[in-house]
């Protein structure tokens, strides 16, 4: 910080000591002085950040309220579908359970045509895929008069 005193000018080289003193008191004053204007200019210049920077905190702040209220509606909005859905499957367990099962022999029987069924998908593959004959022994292809089924219609040409 530099001072530009105008008092520095009244220094006389034949002055006696006091006023000498007094000038270099007087020097040192301006000298303070300027420092000091400095210095409350600085104080100024970072209470003016520091409400900026206050303002920009409480604006935050408001925000993240904000935030954690949406989040709120959202956990209780999932929560409620959680709930919903919780009940829904209660019922749907509840109904289950209330159903008598099939009788054992109907149970056996199922059993038995799914694992045929398993079974004959092999040889149906390639019946299908055209690179085996049909899997039933002795089948020939029959017409719908073997099945006794009425012939189709003919279609009629328009007169």
């Amino acid at each position: 910080m530099t001072c530009v005193c105008t008092k520095f000018k009244q220094f006389d080289a034949n002055a006696p000591l006091r006023r000498i003193r007094e000038t270099a008191v007087g020097f040192s004053k301006v000298c303070f002085l300027s420092e000091e204007t400095e210095l409350m200019d600085k104080h100024e210049e970072i209470l003016e950040q520091r409400a900026e920077l206050l303002e920009q905190m409480e604006s935050r702040r408001e925000q993240l309220k904000m935030i954690k209220k949406q989040q709120v509606k959202d956990q209780e909005a999932t929560r409620h579908r959680n709930a919903v859905m919780l009940q829904d499957l209660q019922k749907i367990e509840d109904r289950l359970r209330g159903r008598q099962l099939p009788h054992p022999t109907l149970l056996a029987l199922e059993t038995r045509y799914w694992a045929s069924v398993e079974d004959s998908i092999p040889a149906w593959e390639q019946f299908l895929l055209g690179k085996a004959p049909h899997p039933t022994p002795g089948h020939t292809p029959s017409t719908a008069k073997d099945q006794g089924l009425p012939p189709r219609p003919k279609l009629r040409t328009a007169k």
